[in-house]
């Protein structure tokens, strides 16, 4: 039986070396006919993606997040951000989900699914959760992009808590916003590809 393992704590993770984030050069934001082209032929010539969703936060009791707002894909070159404003944008980012050839790796993604099923019908195919990896490590408690990026690169990921709860709908994302969701599924895709490594190590030792 595996001994029970867990993510760095907080103070650990705040003394580690910044992860080396996308900057913004390597941040598509997809809104156009054109933009969408471009992007999808790049995307679609790939085997495996990070993947995140990002949606307008709710506040009040009751209230139904009408998200998500943004849908974001990333290889380890680059990110492309989908505004979900467009029927085209909406169009393309079923295309990907929806193709099982395509590997999308991300965490926690059984919210961003749920969304995506009842804004659009997007049931998507070929899902990695990034979380149930580290279970099969032996991680006793969920890992997020935080955790994950510690433990395999002694790293620090930031995630601003205000840009977390940002307005996602706006029409004009701010730079911040961009490069926060990029770096959400670029950090998705960098762990999947250490875990790989990792996973098979643990194979070959059994």
């Amino acid at each position: 039986m595996k001994t029970a393992l867990f993510a760095p704590d907080k103070d650990s993770i705040a003394a580690m070396p910044a992860f080396p984030a996308l900057q913004l050069d390597a941040v598509s934001l997809v809104r156009t006919a054109e933009q969408i082209a471009v992007a999808m032929e790049e995307l679609r010539a790939v085997a495996c993606l990070g993947f995140d969703t990002e949606s307008k936060p709710t506040f009040h009791k009751g209230q139904v997040s009408d998200g998500p707002h943004l849908v974001q894909f990333a290889t380890r070159e680059r990110a492309w951000l989908f505004q979900t404003r467009s029927r085209e944008a909406q169009a393309a980012v079923a295309t990907l989900l929806h193709d099982a050839a395509i590997a999308k790796v991300g965490f926690g993604l059984a919210n961003d699914t749920s969304q995506l099923a009842h804004k659009f019908g997007i049931h998507p195919q070929n899902l990695v959760d990034l979380d149930r990896n580290f279970r099969q490590l032996g991680y006793k408690n969920s890992v997020g992009a935080k955790g994950a990026i510690a433990i395999l690169f002694g790293q620090r990921f930031s995630k601003s808590k205000r840009l977390s709860t940002s307005n996602w709908s706006l029409a004009q994302l701010s730079e911040l916003q961009m490069l926060y969701a990029a770096n959400d599924a670029y950090a998705a895709i960098c762990v999947h590809e250490a875990l790989g490594v990792l996973l098979s190590m643990e194979k070959n030792h059994e």
